[in-house]
């Protein structure tokens, strides 16, 4: 069932690509196993992150940019992570519902994701998702976060370059002189330009970006972009694809790759030996034991949490005699 399925994942069947999605979201058992058999496919597809506050637009916004990544013929897969449905689990589809115009267009393929409780700004397997959408040949993959706050940054780990989407007379010019998501922008885009406190947001933008003490080689461009009027998108384009230009004559992009690859394995182990200390603990052995004794304060933490890291590594020491 699986190798069919895979089958027609490789022959570009749209079917066949929702099912692995769902197999993944779902945290299927066959999950791993799809990962692994398309991990060696993956990795051509740039990967665009938009982020910024609820309301800000950033829907509307790739709406209006994957018509002028249509124009090329080139092909695009959109994560668009929604809030949970408190009733039902899945996600509302508001991002979905002001994508419509697309929803009949080959070239891209849209998916909303719930966030399930997970925080940062992405579902929790939106990272996975996304490898499928470029292991299934998409050129893009755009991925929009819920609406964040300022500590939301999960979106810096998963695109190559980050569009943060701000607006005027939302108080999104105090979030300049903060810590946090304004730091992981490549791209500032001022929404809603028609607005009045446009120009004022994009002063307040540029006077945070000069005072940075940190040398940095790419200075974010501040672009004001209006989906309704159509202003800046041309603009707004063009500098994703500058940043795109920029990370690989600087080498940067197979850096990342690398760092992405490590963390990506790390993430993995660190969820590995987690399930394997947690399947020790109703065993009755050195891990249960060494709990206890953090449990009745005969023992601190620290010192259990070593003790069960050797018992676990050196089986030799699991003899209850030596406890």
């Amino acid at each position: 069932m699986l190798q069919n399925l895979l089958k027609k994942f490789q022959c570009g069947e749209r079917q066949a690509l929702a099912k692995v999605i769902s197999l993944i979201e779902n945290e299927s058992p066959l999950k791993e196993e799809i990962l692994k058999d398309r991990y060696f496919s993956a990795g051509q597809a740039k990967i665009i992150g938009f982020t910024g506050s609820p309301g800000s637009g950033k829907s509307s916004l790739i709406d209006e940019l994957v018509d002028l990544i249509r124009r090329g013929n080139e092909t695009i897969g959109i994560v668009a992570v929604d809030p949970t449905s408190p009733f039902s689990g899945g996600a509302l589809l508001g991002d979905r519902i002001r994508m419509q115009k697309h929803g009949l267009d080959k070239g891209v393929y849209i998916r909303s994701m719930g966030t399930r409780g997970n925080l940062g700004g992405l579902a929790r397997s939106t990272k996975d998702v996304v490898k499928i959408m470029d292991a299934f040949g998409k050129d893009w993959v755009i991925v929009e976060t819920v609406g964040v706050g300022q500590a939301e940054v999960d979106i810096m780990n998963v695109a190559h370059t980050t569009v943060l989407v701000l607006t005027p007379n939302t108080g999104d010019g105090i979030q300049t002189i903060k810590a946090g998501i304004m730091e992981i922008a490549d791209i500032f885009a001022v929404n809603k330009s028609d607005l009045p406190g446009s120009d004022t947001l994009v002063v307040e933008i540029e006077t945070m970006l000069n005072m940075k003490t940190t040398e940095k080689r790419w200075r974010p461009p501040v672009i004001q972009t209006s989906s309704l009027n159509g202003e800046g998108l041309g603009d707004l384009f063009a500098a994703i694809n500058d940043h795109r230009n920029y990370l690989q004559e600087n080498e940067i992009y197979k850096s990342m790759e690398k760092e992405q690859a490590s963390t990506d394995t790390m993430d993995i182990l660190e969820m590995r030996w987690r399930s394997y200390v947690c399947s020790q603990i109703n065993n009755g052995g050195p891990v249960s034991h060494w709990l206890d004794q953090v449990l009745n304060r005969k023992m601190d933490p620290y010192t259990a949490a070593t003790k069960i890291l050797e018992c676990l590594i050196k089986p030799e020491t699991n003899d209850s005699s030596k406890f």
